[in-house]
């Protein structure tokens, strides 16, 4: 099975609340197993797992993380680490390889990224060579790499769930045994 985390650097806690949430949400709902927050905000810890609590599935958030002790601990375990950015090589032509991968970090920054990151990484991919969202680079690239229809995973143990209709919501509130 693929193993994927997500690491975020440069989360500016008074002004990355929302696009950190919503980097997090989106790598949840394309199959990350989690991610790693290189600031300390526990706000953004507690808004994943009461999502995680409500809507299913096992994944974490590690807050306040050192990037190069995870970045190095992650290729010891024999991972590799795909940095997103608009500059690099673009996405079409590394797909392949990145499908390929066993263990993949996937790192997306919010402000300047610390050069090291660059050389650190086994890839630099560009996500279109122009300006855009980080949560649409993370979007894209696992879309793109997931095994399967990543649109249709089940999260287990949820307490909501949506079922899909053609106008409406309709969600089912699970009981737990």
């Amino acid at each position: 099975m693929k193993r994927i985390v997500l690491l975020r650097l440069g989360h500016r806690p008074e002004r990355d609340k929302r696009i950190t949430t919503h980097v997090g949400l989106t790598a949840r709902l394309l199959g990350a197993e989690g991610m790693l927050l290189a600031s300390d905000d526990p706000g953004i810890v507690q808004t994943l797992e009461d999502v995680v609590r409500r809507w299913g599935g096992n994944f974490y958030v590690k807050n306040n993380v050192n990037f190069k002790q995870e970045i190095r601990e992650w290729k010891d375990a024999g991972g590799k680490v795909c940095h997103l950015s608009m500059y690099g090589v673009n996405l079409p032509g590394v797909t392949d390889e990145l499908k390929s991968c066993d263990r993949l970090m996937i790192v997306v920054g919010a402000e300047k990224v610390p050069p090291e990151i660059y050389q650190l990484a086994d890839w630099n991919v560009a996500v279109g060579s122009q300006p855009h969202s980080e949560v649409a680079a993370i979007a894209i690239t696992m879309d793109r790499i997931a095994d399967g229809e990543p649109l249709e995973r089940e999260f287990p143990d949820a307490e909501l769930t949506i079922v899909p209709a053609e106008r409406g919501k309709h969600v089912i509130e699970n009981t737990r045994d």
